[in-house]
């Protein structure tokens, strides 16, 4: 089994912080936000040389600090997305994956817990999520991707999912093993037979698809999806204000913990 890290964009939203670095390189409590990836990457037994990033903006940069990953390049990351960088990486995921967004920091557990999961496909989900959108006001809830549960079971993905509805929100970590990689896969394929060069979900081309764009077709398909949850352990820094609300973000988490 591979992780593969969602690496190749710029992250046009931090302004100057992205200038000279890609977006998951800029700090969150001290450090890169990679570095905290890759923590709890490593603490769920991967070794460097099976952590694949999927690089595009500056990957020179990431290259040259991180030597001992596996590299594969989006070529075309200014005009798609995240689920096609995900599957530049299609070559490491036949044995199985665990995936992530690089944008994002989260308790390290949750890797653990997604990797150690019986089932094909498996989530990591906030359930404790809307505490990050209080005052919040350049990503709101309506942007976040929601999910509906029943048990271990997630029945919804989506950012339509109302608010008031929601039992939390993906967090951009996922688990596929061998049979759950192929099911995406041929999934992928069928959506880009059908949809390539054409609106796909939401309004959005193919091209510019999320992957919970593809999460929630398998999921109208009745194929299974569960879950893993951590309550609050999670942030996503997408614009300006997110760094600023990170500090506090974190410190709420790693003090709620501590209280149990």
């Amino acid at each position: 089994m591979k992780a593969i890290v969602i690496g190749a964009g710029r992250g046009s939203r931090l302004g100057g912080r992205t200038d000279l670095v890609p977006k998951t390189l800029v700090e969150v409590a001290g450090r890169p936000m990679l570095d905290h990836i890759l923590d709890a990457l490593r603490q769920a037994g991967f070794a460097d040389r099976e952590i694949v990033f999927v690089c595009g903006y500056k990957q020179e940069v990431v290259r040259e600090r991180y030597p001992a990953l596996t590299f594969v390049e989006n070529e075309n990351w200014e005009h798609n997305n995240i689920l096609a960088s995900l599957f530049c990486a299609r070559q490491h995921m036949a044995e199985g994956f665990v995936s992530t967004y690089a944008d994002i920091v989260y308790e390290p557990g949750i890797v653990s817990r997604l990797r150690n999961a019986a089932e094909d496909i498996v989530l990591g989900v906030d359930t404790a999520w809307r505490r990050r959108y209080v005052g919040r006001t350049q990503h709101p809830e309506s942007d976040a991707e929601k999910v509906r549960l029943d048990g271990r079971r997630v029945i919804q993905i989506s950012r339509q999912v109302d608010s008031d509805h929601a039992d939390g929100e993906f967090i951009g970590v996922m688990k596929l093993n061998a049979h759950g990689a192929a099911t995406l896969s041929e999934a992928y394929d069928r959506a880009r037979a059908a949809y390539a060069g054409k609106l796909y979900r939401e309004g959005r081309s193919f091209e510019r698809a999320y992957l919970i764009d593809l999460l929630a077709e398998l999921s109208e398909a009745k194929v299974p999806l569960y879950r893993e949850v951590t309550p609050g352990g999670y942030m996503e820094i997408d614009t300006q204000q997110d760094l600023e609300y990170a500090d506090r973000w974190w410190r709420t988490w790693t003090d709620g913990k501590a209280s149990h």
